[in-house]
């Protein structure tokens, strides 16, 4: 809108100004409707989302009705006066996203995505409890800046963790989970192979674990085995990842179904997630047995 009202200043420029400005509409428009949806699932409280989505469409239609009517009012105030328009637009504009800042502040969303799994997490082991749903969306922040330095990717296909049977092994080795999960301590980066048969709770499982191998980097208190663990990494990369690895799995088996349970107790929807995930799937043999710490 601003390069529209801006165009006809630039003569010039004119063509490329509106053709840009309609690029710009386009990508906002499918932004807007990637989050459009997102949001009416969490407003379909009884599976009801085709309701929901009929009362926003007629919403909507009638807020345009009465904009096309305001602004038949205001033509003739602005069409002589551009810097008056000007003002205009970032009066509303301003008005407009503080009207969504403060929806998207009302929002309390009950599924996890990453922001969020990692605020749970980080107050679980540091304090023992589970944040509910109002307080870890409270505390999510809206801006950058606040993502964990770790770099977490799910779903990635198997080529890219291993490539031999021997690293494959090292992999599958102590633990009977549906996921395989390869950690770049240089780089910080966790990636994770997902089995045919992982389901919502095995992909929560996953990112978890991801994140817990994050936390072993970063300072704040942790559980005692988590502790030992961080001592032996913070001096340096010298204990090889796959041997970490193992070792949290081992503590996630006794850590996750209390965190599980206690994410389900406080209200968060375990049953789904807002994780990123790729399509990515591998079928593998599990290990014969699993070691118990």
């Amino acid at each position: 809108m601003f390069l529209e009202i801006m165009a006809p200043i630039y003569p010039i420029c004119f063509t490329m100004t509106i053709c840009i400005s309609n690029l710009a509409k386009c990508i906002v428009s499918v932004a807007g409707g990637a989050t459009r949806a997102a949001l009416t699932m969490h407003q379909a409280r009884r599976n009801n989302m085709a309701d929901v989505s009929a009362k926003d469409g007629s919403q909507e239609t009638l807020v345009n009705l009465a904009g096309l009517l305001v602004s038949l009012l205001m033509l003739p105030l602005v069409s002589d006066c551009p810097s008056f328009s000007l003002g205009c637009f970032v009066l509303l504009t301003a008005l407009h996203i503080y009207a969504n800042y403060r929806a998207v502040r009302a929002l309390v969303l009950e599924t996890l995505n990453e922001g969020r799994l990692w605020l749970v997490l980080q107050h679980f082991l540091q304090r023992g409890e589970v944040l509910d749903p109002t307080s870890a969306n409270q505390m999510e922040p809206l801006w950058t800046g606040f993502w964990p330095s770790l770099s977490l990717s799910l779903g990635v296909p198997l080529h890219c963790l291993v490539s031999s049977v021997f690293e494959l092994q090292h992999l599958v080795e102590g633990h009977q989970e549906p996921y395989l999960l390869h950690w770049d301590q240089s780089r910080n980066q966790v990636q994770v192979v997902l089995s045919q048969v992982a389901g919502p709770e095995t992909v929560l499982r996953a990112a978890t674990h991801g994140l817990i191998l994050g936390a072993l980097r970063e300072d704040g208190p942790l559980p005692r085995e988590l502790e030992k663990l961080r001592n032996q990494v913070r001096p340096g990369p010298n204990k090889q990842s796959w041997l970490v690895v193992q070792e949290t799995h081992q503590v996630l088996d006794k850590l996750f179904p209390k965190f599980l349970k206690g994410l389900q107790d406080v209200g968060w929807k375990t049953e789904k997630h807002q994780l990123e995930v790729d399509e990515w799937r591998a079928t593998w043999l599990l290990s014969p047995e699993k070691k118990v710490l």
